[in-house]
């Protein structure tokens, strides 16, 4: 189960599922309640009419058995659909009454959204983990609530080739400094690169250096530190400590692995890489120790971002709306999902379940979950919240190839990357 829960992070983290229930209020009480509530409730989500259309469907029709004058209508929309589809709805005028997008999309969305304040008590909002939620209040309006995601990373060590470097399985590294000192000693005693790690943006990001301004309107990077960042891991870079291969676009598929055992480890990985390690080495998944995904600065772990739920303000039946959110987000309903996907809840009633709480098995796969339920709640939304954070990452991580292979100097890479974000933002406007 472990391993199937691990299986299917890559695939499916646009797939699913919850969080809190409460009555819908912020101390008014909405014109609508209890079996009151009437009329269409459309409500849109990502990827899961597929896999668990059944599981979702019977969720519908006990709601609707129970307020029978509310009819859910179920949109489910491709996830490369979405923002497109979730833009012209807005433009138009003609909106879903709830509708899931991510954290990473919340600068896009968050200004058509109705503020959740009106909607959600102080006592439901409680109910969420507050790292999940206090991200979706945007000066004070709550544009969403936080609905599911996969999880922080993780650190995989090949604790057989690292046993040339003196390495404990019992203290795998907690810190990039610790990390880069492993590296650099098994470099020392084999000769051979030890790891893919890469100051790209969101090394930097969990290193405690702003990527963008407060105000999310330009780039906040280019400073001393985040020179010193890059120059330190350039040196380890230059001198083979670090991976030739880790400079390639395609991060999930790096010519030197951990399964062809041209690198030693990885301290901050994509917690379903593990299952390339079973399926494609067997004999090196038995000899990997898996441990939290090392920190900077910050000494926080950093998740990619969340899924997320809102209602737009267009909507004309916003009580039904949070009525229906709230059933379909309560508790019960996500840990029943949680238990079909790898996806993690939001709310802390479903994570002190003992699905959560109770984890058996000594495998790498149950030591990765373990290790994943402990950090979540020390975890931290990385989205930007700059409606555009995929684009921005990677004209930020091609700056740093560029200094990294000697196209150019450090100052320029970032000078470059400060301009190219300051201009896409701007378009952004």
């Amino acid at each position: 189960m472990a391993r199937l829960r691990l299986a299917l992070v890559a695939t499916l983290v646009l797939a699913l599922a919850g969080c809190v229930s409460g009555s819908p209020a912020g101390g008014d009480e909405p014109k609508q309640s209890g079996d009151a509530y009437s009329g269409d409730v459309e409500w849109w989500t990502i990827n899961l009419q597929k896999n668990y259309g059944s599981d979702i469907q019977k969720w519908i029709d006990a709601y609707q058995k129970e307020h029978p004058k509310v009819h859910i209508k179920w949109v489910d929309v491709p996830g490369q659909d979405i923002t497109t589809k979730l833009l012209a709805a807005i433009a138009s005028g003609k909106v879903p009454d709830v509708v899931n997008f991510t954290s990473a999309t919340s600068g896009l969305f968050g200004g058509s959204m109705t503020d959740l304040n009106s909607l959600f008590s102080k006592e439901d909002v409680a109910a969420y983990l507050p790292n999940l939620a206090e991200p979706m209040v945007v000066d004070g309006k709550r544009i969403a609530i936080p609905w599911y995601n996969g999880g922080t990373s993780l650190a995989f060590y090949n604790k057989d080739l690292l046993a040339k470097a003196g390495f404990d399985p019992a203290q795998p590294p907690k810190t990039y400094d610790d990390a880069l000192a492993l590296a650099t000693k098994y470099h020392d005693a084999t000769g051979k690169s030890a790891t893919n790690f890469m100051a790209y943006s969101s090394v930097v990001q969990a290193d405690g250096i702003p990527l963008l301004s407060e105000d999310k309107k330009k780039a906040a990077f280019n400073t001393p530190e985040t020179l010193a960042l890059l120059e330190k891991f350039k040196t380890l870079f230059s001198s083979g400590v670090i991976a030739p291969g880790s400079l390639g676009e395609n991060q999930r598929d790096l010519p030197q692995s951990l399964e062809n055992k041209l690198i030693a480890f990885n301290p901050v990985a994509v917690s379903s890489s593990l299952l390339n390690v079973e399926k494609n080495s067997p004999a090196v998944y038995s000899s990997i120790v898996v441990g939290p995904p090392v920190t900077g600065a910050g000494g926080k772990y950093y998740m990619p971002g969340q899924q997320v739920m809102g209602i737009p303000a267009k909507s004309d039946n916003q009580a039904a709306a949070a009525a229906w959110l709230k059933y379909v987000a309560a508790p019960e309903q996500q840990l029943a999902l949680c238990k079909l996907v790898p996806i993690y809840p939001s709310s802390v009633k479903a994570l002190e379940d003992p699905f959560f709480t109770q984890i058996s098995g000594s495998t790498p796969a149950d030591q990765a979950r373990k290790i994943l339920v402990d950090t979540f709640k020390q975890s931290v939304d990385a989205s930007l919240g700059s409606g555009n954070d995929e684009q921005l990452r990677q004209l930020f991580d091609d700056q740093v190839r560029a200094f990294m292979s000697g196209t150019k100097p450090a100052k320029q890479a970032l000078d470059d990357a400060e301009k190219a974000w300051n201009d896409t933002l701007a378009k952004a406007k």
